[in-house]
């Protein structure tokens, strides 16, 4: 014949609070792991104060990065495989507007591009001098992929460079990104593997 012992209700309170706590210590001691694995890239200070960019259509960044959460290789795909991050088509942006938002000034003004079968003249933000050999395609490599930091937080990576692209409508310079700063960046970077010849930039 079975027995069903029951556990007093001291012991399952004891238990409860046990696991409790095992469980706000597993928590406390992976907070500052996931920290350290999210902001151990130091982003070397300065800001960059310019003119805006003048676009052909104000592209609302923050609309699409924050409100729907779309991440930049969505629309940049080559940034994660050449040098540039690249402009998207205007084929993508009609991939969702044909049938989102169609009623909206901008949205009719890019329709009207794609219907004369035209890419709308965006303008460079973030120009470096030709004799400056950047790459995103190593950058992205070095910061995101080989340290296996989540994909979907890209911006953050993408920040260190182009500031809070997030929460700004038409993207704007506000990094230096002259020598000076790519320089301090290496050096305080430089156990992730960031070179310091000057030829890796300078070929």
């Amino acid at each position: 014949m079975a027995v069903n012992k029951r556990i007093p209700a001291r012991n399952r309170r004891r238990r409860v609070g046990l696991a409790w706590v095992l469980g706000l210590v597993a928590c406390l001691l992976a907070a500052p792991m996931a920290m350290a694995a999210k902001y151990d890239v130091v982003a070397p200070g300065g800001s960059h104060d310019g003119d805006d960019v003048e676009q052909p259509i104000e592209f609302p960044h923050n609309v699409h990065v924050k409100d729907n959460d779309i991440n930049c290789m969505y629309c940049h795909t080559y940034a994660r495989r050449s040098t540039v991050a690249g402009i998207p088509p205007t084929s993508k942006c009609m991939g969702c507007h044909k049938m989102v938002a169609t009623d909206k000034p901008r949205i009719k003004a890019l329709t009207e591009y794609w219907e004369k079968k035209e890419s709308p003249p965006w303008k460079k933000v973030s120009d470096l001098p030709d004799f400056v050999h950047f790459t995103h395609e190593k950058h992205l490599k070095t910061l995101l992929f080989d340290r296996e930091f989540p994909v979907e937080d890209v911006k953050e990576v993408c920040a260190l460079c182009h500031g809070d692209v997030e929460n700004m409508t038409v993207a704007k310079k506000v990094k230096p990104l002259n020598m000076g700063w790519c320089v301090n960046c290496h050096i305080e970077n430089k156990e992730l593997g960031a070179p310091g010849d000057c030829w890796k930039c300078h070929k």
